[in-house]
């Protein structure tokens, strides 16, 4: 793996300006937008097959002057593809893609900017490459990875790091879970490009381990809500849930994960 420096950068984080080649088709340009929901930021993913000239950008990310500049620097940019519609991966879509003169692609028609959209089971066919698109609803309802021939690009449905949210109402935890199972058949040793942390070797090997991560969740969601009604008289609000479930948590994440367990409570409730 190496790194190439990038025009105008902004250097806080050893990855921040640097494009990093990961697969023999893929490289990753890392935002400068770091938090506790986008890990060390957002990875703009840069597709094309060895000696092409053009690429395709995968989520450019927040609308962040420099990010953008770096990124349309790599072009020609023959098509830009969104995993989903947050704004860490989204909103600077539209006006990279009126800089660089590109078509954007995304399952949600607000966020498409040209005349074709995405849906599970299209291919696309640029920069040398052929990417086939996989529908993997849950995280939102406009998830998509992105499946090339050794890797798979997975946005927010599997990260590098950690795990990430149902982001209910929108995301349904059994959508999220059939995503995974399909994530869980692909060939070994396809790896993962996700849309924050590191690449991991083997996406089969991650979305097993995110199911029986959210088997075991389920099961302590289960169990605080039967104690919690004992104790209240009545259901659970889904902060008290968060309190028991996530007590040893950091407390700046209980936002982001009683979005998971409303999902929960939705899907248990079905």
């Amino acid at each position: 793996m190496s790194g190439t420096p990038v025009e105008g950068e902004r250097l806080a984080h050893p990855a921040y300006g640097v494009l990093r080649q990961v697969t023999p088709t893929a490289a990753v340009l890392l935002a400068e937008n770091p938090s506790v929901m986008t890990l060390d930021g957002t990875n703009t993913w840069v597709l094309r097959a060895p000696g092409e000239e053009t690429c395709v950008v995968v989520d450019p990310g927040p609308l962040d002057e420099v990010h953008l500049s770096r990124i349309a620097a790599l072009g020609p940019v023959a098509q830009v593809l969104l995993t989903h519609g947050h704004a860490d991966h989204a909103e600077g879509a539209a006006a990279f893609a009126e800089r660089v003169k590109a078509p954007v692609r995304a399952l949600d028609p607000a966020l498409r900017l040209g005349e074709e959209g995405l849906a599970g089971g299209d291919v696309v066919v640029a920069a040398g490459l052929e990417i086939r698109v996989l529908a993997t609803p849950g995280h939102t309802s406009d998830s998509l990875c992105f499946l090339l021939d050794d890797a798979v690009l997975t946005g927010d449905t599997v990260l590098g790091r950690g795990t990430t949210v149902v982001a209910h109402p929108d995301g349904r935890l059994g959508d999220y879970l059939e995503s995974l199972r399909a994530l869980a058949d692909l060939p070994e040793g396809t790896a993962v490009l996700p849309g924050h942390g590191p690449e991991l070797p083997d996406a089969g090997t991650a979305a097993r381990a995110y199911l029986a991560h959210r088997e075991l969740r389920l099961a302590q969601v289960r169990a605080a809500v039967e104690r919690l009604t004992e104790r209240l008289g009545g259901p659970p609000t889904a902060r008290q849930v968060v309190e028991v479930v996530y007590a040893d948590v950091d407390r700046a994440l209980w936002s982001a994960a009683e979005w998971s367990v409303r999902a929960q409570l939705d899907y248990l409730r079905g």
